[in-house]
């Protein structure tokens, strides 16, 4: 019985226990935590107490004296020293930053005096402090380096404490203003002060120095207008420089200084400006050059571009270009550095540039669509960034880059490749023997001369073609830049028709079809600008002043390229996937277009100048059947280099294949596809759009059978073999485009285009699609019509008016010559435009109302100046010849492109040729063929005694127009 009772006690007895030891090890935790929390809270009342304590002697010490509120009596040197020390022990920014102020302000004051017990930098000669002494100079420098980064310039009171701390840090970094030096027993010191001022800069430039002068620039000029001011700007470029002057320009500080300083927002546009003694310190030390060398290393540009963002290595490149302005004659020296550093910094930052917006990319105001972001203080800097990219294409650096070429004289005549020479004998052994004897006659320019030459221009064109494509949104201002150059032009082509041979280059390109083949640099860059001056240029320009080149430069333009792109294809020179988009090839065949265009609407080269005769077209046109890639690319890009009558052949051809293959081969009656209308003789018009507008295109390029109603409603006796359709077709052609309809005006020389003021006739639009429909259907069947289009109209409906090469202005004589008169004469007043009173509007009387237009939004607010003056030209005809009819061009050829196929019309290169497809050939008729193919019906035949009657009044009694009326009466589309 009692040993059950013990077991309770025992086990009370150990929880007790176990209690009480848990109890005392809390009470030991409790105890080391309050000791614990009592030495912290001692630890910072003590620290607290101490930082108040250092505070108030700092402030005691450095009070200023009666009636002054920042200047502070001299104290001793040591004093200052030990009173820092603590300071500095226990600095915080925000509680001692107005300190550190104050003692900026002494320091720098008692720098300016020559006694050695109160100047702070004679610590530095102390044996037992010199080491202290220099250490804290350096914190109390890196401190005011700091302070640079996180103040703002923009605001007044930071303005101020900015200036301070530039000014200790100018003052510590150079021993020029010590008044301690000038006593003559300091004399002996100076080089070893000297050496202390390159070891406290060495420090600087370590720590991060470059560093937050970079932000302070970036933040005080990254913006619209500036808000450094002079004496600020001037002490950051000084600091920048003297660790370089230092270091006898080390290629390392080189680097940082170029990574830090010229990577700002066009930093020397304002330096240049605001601080110009800066620049001629820039100057005296050759810094470009300098610069030059050490970016010539394609390791250092790699390393600086990955260093800057891309947006940063386009400022760099603005100042780099900026400095080659004004260091001109450092750039003729070392052009080819200049060149090839500043194409580097292009294909770099080309790299983050794409062709289209997507989630991961930005648009930039100079690159387009880029692939970084773009810092938001750059966006109000890029104005100046733009302005000094923009001295890269200025006439001054345009010259020294192209010196080489500009110098060259250019002969008045020279060996031509027009009329019956080819590219082979262009290409003969006798022009490069020519070429040598001329080059032993010119002694003083020897081969290796020439090769440095040929060297320069291929460099140079190869850095404006890295720019074209580069900076996307200056192309246009590049290509004026260039092209707007009195000579250079012309004279690159005479480069390119005595250096470039084309079957040299066409065996480069087939070993290598890279776009970046030296010639083909210099080709492209020509092909682009000269195909953008061309675009310009009108008629008074080109033809009677001929600049900038003579018409015989430009028919051999026509022909060099002519060969280029056809040998390019037909001989598979670029692989026939890629040759379309190929940069040689769509600048060379968009020169070609232009200069092909312009020759068709005033004639400058001799007759079948464009055709390829080292092909015969029955060759050509059998590669086309067998289908060949190299034939239909051609055909499409350059139909012209085959003759126009084989083209139209061709286009027979295909309605022909589109018929068989919708089985519109049978006889007019049996057919299935054959559509029934009824037409009111005095409701042609009407009747006809009623019941042909609804139906598809593809029955109406089907038979349509007509049954005409005359005046009393009685049904006409006719079948469409004898031609009522085709009556019918030249009926509603013939009204449709009667002026008196509105639909359409006539021109000065009585040619068609739709009427602006269409709109009063219901349902218009409407109208001109069906009536383009008409139209196409009469081309589609091969009824000839004689509706004289206005040649601007034409090349709308082949659709040329889409090319980027397309000038309004060209086109606009075949409209108004009296306004193509007025934009000329403005184009080229020699006095003050503004004085001509114009702005981008002009009013217009549209049935008695005067109605305003502009010509872009707010035109009437923009007046016309030199510099917009051609953008005003251009627009104002844009405006005449497609604005102002833009709706009923689209309708009409909507409807006629609905028949005829699109594609086919790129076998007909210019207007003309669309109207001979049209209104037939304006040609004498060849009666010998027109009897050969002859078919004929009712038991005649071609020896019949009527027959031979017949021929013989045709071919002796008929005029050429009485000739052309009996072919058009007698043709029949539906044999």
């Amino acid at each position: 019985m009692f040993a059950v009772k013990a077991e309770p006690k025992k086990t009370e007895f150990l929880e007790q226990a176990k209690s009480a030891r848990l109890e005392r090890a809390n009470e030991k935790k409790r105890e080391e935590a309050c000791i614990e929390i009592q030495a912290y809270v001692r630890s910072f009342i003590v620290r607290r107490r101490l930082q108040k304590q250092v505070r108030e002697e700092f402030d005691l010490f450095f009070q200023p004296c009666n009636g002054s509120e920042t200047i502070v009596p001299p104290k001793p040197a040591i004093d200052v020293y030990k009173l820092v020390r603590k300071l500095l022990f226990l600095y915080s920014d925000r509680s001692d930053r107005e300190r550190l102020e104050v003692l900026c302000r002494y320091l720098v004051a008692s720098m300016d005096t020559d006694s050695t017990r109160d100047c702070y930098i004679s610590l530095a000669l102390n044996k037992d402090l010199m080491l202290d002494c220099i250490q804290q100079i350096k914190d109390l420098l890196w401190l005011c380096c700091l302070q640079l980064k996180t103040l703002k310039p923009d605001n007044p009171n930071d303005a101020k404490s900015i200036n301070l701390h530039l000014h200790i840090l100018v003052t510590f970094t150079s021993t020029s203003t010590w008044k301690m030096l000038k006593n003559k027993s300091m004399e002996p010191l100076r080089a070893s002060l000297n050496q202390l001022c390159n070891n406290i800069m060495g420090h600087l430039h370590q720590s991060g120095m470059y560093s937050a002068l970079q932000e302070l620039l970036s933040k005080g000029l990254a913006r619209a207008k500036p808000c450094l001011k002079h004496a600020t700007l001037s002490a950051v470029i000084t600091l920048a420089l003297r660790p370089l002057v230092a270091a006898n320009f080390s290629e390392n500080l080189i680097n940082l200084f170029v990574l830090h300083i010229l990577s700002v927002p066009a930093v020397v546009q304002h330096l240049s400006v605001m601080a110009p003694e800066c620049l001629a310190v820039f100057m005296s030390n050759g810094l470009f050059k300098k610069c030059l060398e050490m970016l010539i290393s394609e390791q250092s540009t790699r390393i600086v571009f990955y260093s800057l963002e891309g947006n940063y290595a386009l400022c760099l490149l603005g100042n780099i270009i900026q400095l080659a302005d004004i260091e001109k004659e450092q750039l003729s020296t070392g052009l080819v550095e200049f060149t090839v550093v500043v194409s580097r910094l292009l294909e770099r930052c080309q790299k983050y540039v794409v062709n289209k917006k997507s989630n991961l990319t930005h648009w930039h105001p100079v690159l387009g669509w880029f692939s970084q972001k773009t810092d938001v203080r750059l966006h109000d800097a890029m104005t100046h960034v733009v302005e000094q990219l923009s001295l890269l294409w200025s006439n001054n650096i345009i010259k020294i880059l192209f010196a080489e070429l500009l110098a060259v004289e250019t002969p008045h005549e020279y060996p031509t490749l027009l009329g019956a020479q080819t590219p082979q004998q262009a290409n003969r052994p006798k022009d490069l023997l020519k070429k040598a004897f001329s080059s032993r006659q010119n002694a003083h320019k020897s081969n290796k001369q020439e090769q440095n030459e040929s060297v320069i221009v291929t460099l140079v064109c190869a850095l404006y073609q890295t720019a074209l494509s580069t900076l996307t949104q200056l192309r246009m201002n590049i290509l004026t830049g260039i092209s707007q150059h009195e000579a250079l032009l012309s004279k690159l082509w005479h480069y390119i028709h005595t250096h470039v041979r084309l079957k040299s280059l066409l065996e480069q390109l087939s070993n290598n079809s890279s776009s970046s083949l030296p010639d083909c640099q210099v080709l492209i860059l020509f092909c682009d600008c000269a195909s953008y001056l061309i675009t310009i240029l009108d008629d008074i320009e080109m033809y009677e002043q001929q600049l900038p080149f003579r018409l015989q430069q430009v028919a051999d333009m026509g022909l060099f390229f002519n060969q280029l792109v056809f040998r390019v294809v037909w001989n598979n020179v670029i692989d026939i996937r890629v040759v379309a988009n190929h940069s040689l090839f769509v600048g060379a065949h968009g020169l070609l277009t232009l200069l092909h265009e312009r020759d068709c609407r005033r004639q400058y080269a001799p007759k079948n100048h464009w055709l390829i005769k080292d092909v015969k077209a029955s060759a050509f046109l059998g590669e086309l059947e067998h289908g060949k890639k190299a034939a239909s690319l051609l055909l499409q890009k350059v139909a012209f280099i085959i003759p126009h009558k084989e083209r139209v052949l061709l286009f027979r051809k295909f309605v022909n294949g589109e018929k068989a293959a919708m089985g519109l081969t049978e006889s007019v009656f049996a057919s299935p596809q054959s559509t029934l209308i009824t037409i009111h003789r005095s409701r042609i018009i009407e009747d006809g759009y009623r019941q042909l507008a609804a139906i598809p295109a593809q029955a109406l390029k089907g038979v349509i059978r007509v049954k005409f109603v005359n005046q009393q409603g009685l049904d006409e006796a006719g079948i469409d073999q004898d031609g009522v359709f085709k009556e019918f077709l030249e009926e509603t052609i013939k009204r449709v485009f009667d002026p008196s309809l509105n639909l359409f005006k006539v021109t000065s020389e009585m040619r068609l285009y739709p009427s602006p003021t269409s709109s009063v006739q219901d349902n218009h639009l409407l109208l001109f699609e069906f009536v383009g429909r008409m139209l196409g259907k009469a081309v589609y069947e091969g009824i000839v019509v004689e509706v004289p289009f206005a040649p601007f109209f034409l090349t709308h409906v082949l659709g040329h008016h889409y090319r980027s090469n397309y000038s309004s202005i060209d086109e606009l004589p075949s409209l108004d010559p009296e306004l193509y008169k007025n934009l000329t004469y403005i184009k080229h007043y020699e006095g003050d435009v503004a004085d001509l009173e114009l702005n981008f509007s002009f009013d217009e009387d549209v049935m008695g109302r005067l109605i305003n237009h502009e010509l872009v939004p707010g035109g009437k607010a923009i007046s016309v100046t030199r510099e917009n003056m051609i953008y005003y030209v251009h627009m104002m005809a844009h405006f005449r010849m497609h604005t102002q009819i833009k709706e009923q061009s689209n309708a009409f050829i909507r409807g006629f492109r609905s028949i005829i196929n699109p594609d086919w019309l790129s076998l007909f290169s210019r207007a003309p040729e669309l109207q001979c497809l049209i209104s037939g050939d304006t040609a004498e008729i060849d009666m010998q063929d027109l009897r050969a193919h002859t078919q004929y019906y009712g038991g005649f035949h071609n020896n019949h005694r009527v027959i031979v009657w017949l021929w013989d009044i045709l071919q002796n009694d008929f005029t050429a127009q009485e000739k052309g009326q009996f072919l058009k009466v007698t043709s029949n589309p539906f044999k």
